[in-house]
């Protein structure tokens, strides 16, 4: 079962995406900060990440930075409620992420961690696993 790791500081969102992600058989470890994320990461392994944006006390960016550093072909999905997303693609560091627009449907959710495993890892992973 492929395992996920969460971060969104928006309980009611991070609990809708946990919920999907299970009834499509995903191990899902949620976290509500940056901060939580990274040090769970550091501690277990993750087949793909769903990362906020807009954290309240960071910002998805950073924290989609620091993942890849630490693990250069793991899936990554950011999501945002804003047009941040938009900017995702004109840099070479985020252009391997997939982006998902708030508020999404749960079909979409999956589609976005295939896609996003497809682009790392080709044949691969997540993206065999859905």
């Amino acid at each position: 079962m492929p395992r996920v790791l969460v971060i969104d500081d928006q309980a009611d969102v991070r609990a809708m995406m946990a919920i999907v992600l299970r009834v499509n058989h995903f191990e899902v470890v949620e976290t509500a900060s940056a901060a939580s994320g990274l040090k769970v990461f550091d501690e277990s392994s993750f087949d793909a990440a769903i990362v906020d944006i807009f954290l309240a006390e960071s910002n998805g960016f950073d924290v989609i930075a620091a993942l890849r550093e630490r693990v250069p072909t793991l899936p990554i999905v950011a999501v945002s409620g804003m047009t941040a997303l938009d900017f995702m693609s004109q840099s070479a560091d985020f252009s391997n992420v997939q982006c998902l627009r708030k508020p999404f449907r749960p079909n979409e959710l999956i589609r976005a961690i295939a896609a996003a495993g497809e682009l790392v890892q080709p044949r691969a992973g997540i993206a065999a696993a859905v």
